[in-house]
């Protein structure tokens, strides 16, 4: 392995087969959460993953048998205090969409149990998304009173539809695995505990490909996410609005209570 991922902190590495590399999310004991140093460094590796020429594909999972549990309370409560912090991790985020689409390495995500936050960015704008049939996807932002930023806007209509983005995505109601398969949010899905030998053999198939052809692939069917960024940004940006405002407060406090929030019954936007 490389000395370009030597300073990584939160994020694995491993070589399974040859010119495959896997990137594993990994906090531990908390079902790799993404806390700052991991959400910083999920919107890096993918400068470093184009521009290493060892490698022709990319297998990322999580670590023990979970994908990702969304984002770490300190970071979120961070975020509406400061506004350096807050300046910080908007930039990481639109980094970690645009870097992952504009990387040239076809990604395969390999997704088990809870898949949230930025995390979930990773694993959906995966070129390939393999997901155990008991995965639970959720996009969570408006549960916590923020709108849905991430990489919602920019993908979640041009994979399953208008109507189906709406209602996951306005309701943060959760997806099995199997019911992404079926509405064409994900790739593909296999049985649980199958999710990393399914993405592996798919990363490995890949690797063995005409470098150029997939890539240049890639690249051409990423124009349509590309044409998306706009919408991205604006929705990006209301997300980051929404951390200043009250009703993040409310959501953030019903997370640490779990129980369900009381937002107010009418907003002045």
């Amino acid at each position: 392995m490389t000395d370009r991922y030597a300073r990584y902190q939160r994020l694995k590495f491993a070589r399974p087969a040859e010119r495959v590399l896997e990137v594993i999310l990994d906090t531990p004991g908390k079902l790799n959460a993404t806390d700052a140093a991991m959400h910083a460094e999920l919107a890096e590796i993918w400068r470093d993953v184009d521009a290493d020429p060892e490698f022709n594909a990319v297998l990322l999972r999580g670590a023990g048998g979970a994908f990702s549990a969304g984002g770490d309370l300190a970071l979120v409560e961070s975020i509406t205090r400061d506004f350096t912090t807050r300046a910080r991790v908007w930039k990481e985020a639109r980094d970690l969409v645009y870097n992952l689409v504009n990387c040239n390495k076809p990604v395969v995500s390999a997704m088990e149990g809870p898949a949230v936050g930025a995390g979930l960015v990773a694993g959906l704008l995966a070129d390939v998304s393999v997901a155990a049939r008991s995965a639970r996807i959720i996009d969570g932002h408006t549960r916590l009173g923020v709108a849905a930023g991430d990489h919602a806007a920019i993908v979640w209509p041009l994979l399953c539809g208008m109507a189906k983005a709406k209602y996951y995505l306005l309701l943060c109601e959760p997806l099995s695995g199997e019911e992404a398969e079926r509405i064409g949010l994900v790739s593909k899905t296999c049985e649980d505990g199958k999710a990393y030998e399914t993405a592996l053999a798919i990363a490995v198939r890949l690797a063995a490909g005409a470098p150029a052809a997939v890539r240049w692939t890639k690249y051409a069917l990423n124009n349509w996410l590309r044409l998306a960024g706009p919408s991205f940004d604006a929705s990006l940006a209301l997300e980051f609005l929404g951390f200043t405002g009250p009703e993040v407060q409310e959501g953030m406090t019903s997370l640490r209570d779990k129980r369900a929030p009381k937002f107010p019954p009418s907003s002045p936007v």
